[in-house]
């Protein structure tokens, strides 16, 4: 079959396809042939990551597909067939790839396999980092940065039809912006012309924010410090902005009792990606079904096109999800 892993850590000009043996599934795995894929932030790092040693991984932590072979033919939910979406421990960017079938997402009918690759990573995220670490409640308010990004666009819909909290984004263009309007954004602001921590306030009648959802990092901490209120949650996704910052004054999230959480999911543990899966499954599941929230996709790249669509996204110019049409 054919696959995407790279010739040595580097620039997207290391990556490469080549010929791969088919992925070999164990007890409680799916076979899945794979027809779209996308691009995360997640692979770029680890296409850079120098600390890897070869025979180096086959990209890709998500895919949309059909299942080919279920290894426990007790679940008929999963008969082979079925049309399924889902996180994967690398190996989307293939033609075949092994699922755990406790992650799979069955696709609704109304919805191609690109949309629905644009699902499982930045909705997982979103719903993680809102709800499962956020503690988003009814009527709280929400700053997301990147608001136009594959997870921001996710967590706009999720924070306001779920919770109808009132949601505050940043992004880098008028564009951009729109896209969040129209998802649903109440507040918006451009934080290549606006300081966004004094707008939070005066729309927030100097009270701040309840919790951020910060890609960032270190060139926002004096800014989201000053954005969130008291007893407030930050929880960081990305390091956008650089991992150090200088001179940090611990006394500023003591005085508000922050609280600020890091996290990844891609490292995650199998169980808890399945746990998260599945609550997604129950809970969000049947609004995609009513059309009432959406996959945002901006681009569709052929496989062959793998490296122009990592650049694509190092170049920070899409607004949703880069997909990758893998037949």
């Amino acid at each position: 079959m054919r696959a995407v892993s790279i010739k040595k850590p580097g620039n997207s000009e290391q990556l490469e396809i080549r010929e791969h043996t088919m992925p070999k599934i164990k007890e409680g795995d799916l076979l899945v042939h794979v027809k779209a894929s996308a691009i995360n932030r997640t692979d770029i790092m680890t296409r850079e990551n120098k600390q890897l040693a070869e025979p180096y991984p086959i990209l890709g932590v998500e895919v949309a597909g059909v299942v080919v072979e279920n290894s426990s033919s007790s679940d008929n939910r999963l008969a082979p067939g079925t049309r399924v979406a889902g996180l994967v421990n690398h190996g989307g960017y293939a033609e075949y790839v092994a699922m755990p079938s406790n992650r799979a997402i069955l696709i609704p009918d109304n919805m191609s396999f690109e949309a629905a690759a644009a699902i499982p990573e930045v909705f997982l995220t979103a719903y993680q980092t809102l709800y499962w670490l956020g503690e988003l409640k009814s009527d709280e308010t929400v700053l997301i940065h990147a608001g136009a990004s594959g997870v921001g666009t996710a967590a706009i819909q999720l924070a306001k039809k779920m919770t109808k909290a009132q949601v505050i984004v940043t992004a880098g263009s008028n564009e951009k912006l729109e896209l969040c309007k129209a998802l649903g954004a109440d507040k918006l602001i451009n934080y290549k012309e606006e300081a966004f921590d004094q707008i939070v306030l005066d729309y927030t009648a100097q009270k701040g924010v309840d919790l951020i959802l910060d890609f960032i990092g270190a060139s926002y901490w004096e800014k989201n410090l000053t954005s969130l209120k008291v007893d407030g949650r930050w929880i960081l996704i990305g390091v956008l902005g650089g991992t150090v910052v200088e001179k940090i004054n611990l006394g500023k999230l003591l005085q508000k009792r922050i609280t600020l959480k890091g996290t990844l999911l891609t490292p995650r543990s199998d169980d808890y990606k399945a746990r998260l899966t599945n609550e997604f499954i129950e809970k969000v599941m049947p609004y995609f079904e009513k059309e009432l929230i959406k996959p945002i996709v901006d681009s569709v790249f052929s496989l062959r096109d793998v490296a122009k669509a990592h650049r694509y996204m190092e170049d920070n110019k899409n607004c949703g999800k880069i997909i990758l049409k893998v037949e």
